[in-house]
């Protein structure tokens, strides 16, 4: 039974990561075609350096997940803590309220927010994408920082209190250094949400103006190009190593 576990996990994570190898890989052949025998090179690499538009795009999916990851896991953390620590109307309601943007699906979310930002005169652009990002991901941070206070009751915040600590001291010196590691890993999935959102970057896009997924998708039906595969190694080199560096720091759902 467990030899057989194992042959399922190790064929799982083949599954999973022999399409990613793969395309790395294919991201240093000089072939275009995929053509064998491999031969490296770094001419993909030093057109991508060339390609304005591809860059460009690169740029705004940065920015714009860097920003919405610390405008959501800011409210996001300030709601999960009124909900742990503060009894108020309507606080069941608002709490299953925050599932139904994660279970609906995205091209209706897409739909609404783009008829929304319309009748509003929000209009298109990156500011109505940014604001879309921050609707979508805030849900996912509220239910992140949420399973750290679950293991975190108020008995350090009572204790900082009775010694003298104002709330605001009380907040930053005891409540945030334990939720940090919840902090974090619902800053990275904000992030995360954010770089790979497609539908609702496509529909909120104006003219001339794309992100990385969406500049991908139209790169992918005008003829691909293996230029794709060397953006796409930078950013999963990057980002595992990002996911190391913070795993190897903090173990979440645990102590530090």
């Amino acid at each position: 039974m467990e030899r057989t576990a194992k042959l399922y996990l190790g064929a799982v994570l083949v599954f999973l990561y022999l399409p990613i190898v793969v395309m790395i890989a294919m991201a240093f052949n000089r072939s275009a075609l995929y053509e064998m025998p491999f031969t490296f090179d770094l001419v993909w690499f030093k057109a991508l350096a060339q390609n304005d538009r591809l860059l460009q795009a690169s740029w705004n999916s940065i920015w714009i997940a860097c920003v919405n990851a610390a405008i959501a896991t800011t409210l996001g953390t300030l709601a999960a803590y009124a909900f742990a620590r503060y009894d108020f109307r309507a606080k069941r309601l608002l709490q299953i309220l925050l599932f139904p943007p994660i279970t609906i699906p995205w091209l209706i979310i897409g739909t609404s927010m783009l008829i929304f930002f319309f009748w509003t005169g929000i209009g298109r652009g990156l500011h109505a994408i940014l604001l879309g990002h921050v609707a979508l991901s805030l849900p996912y941070v509220i239910v992140v920082v949420s399973a750290r206070f679950a293991n975190f009751g108020p008995q350090l915040e009572e204790a900082a209190a009775s010694l003298g600590a104002t709330p605001w001291q009380t907040f930053w010196r005891i409540t945030v250094p334990v939720l940090l590691p919840g902090i974090i890993a619902a800053g990275l999935f904000a992030f995360a949400v954010s770089f790979d959102q497609f539908v609702i970057s496509y529909f909120l896009a104006p003219p001339g103006t794309s992100t990385l997924p969406v500049e991908i998708y139209t790169s992918i039906r005008k003829g691909f190009t293996p230029e794709i595969n060397a953006i796409s190694s930078i950013i999963i080199l990057f980002s595992m190593g990002l996911m190391l560096i913070v795993a190897r720091n903090y173990k979440f759902g645990g102590d530090n």
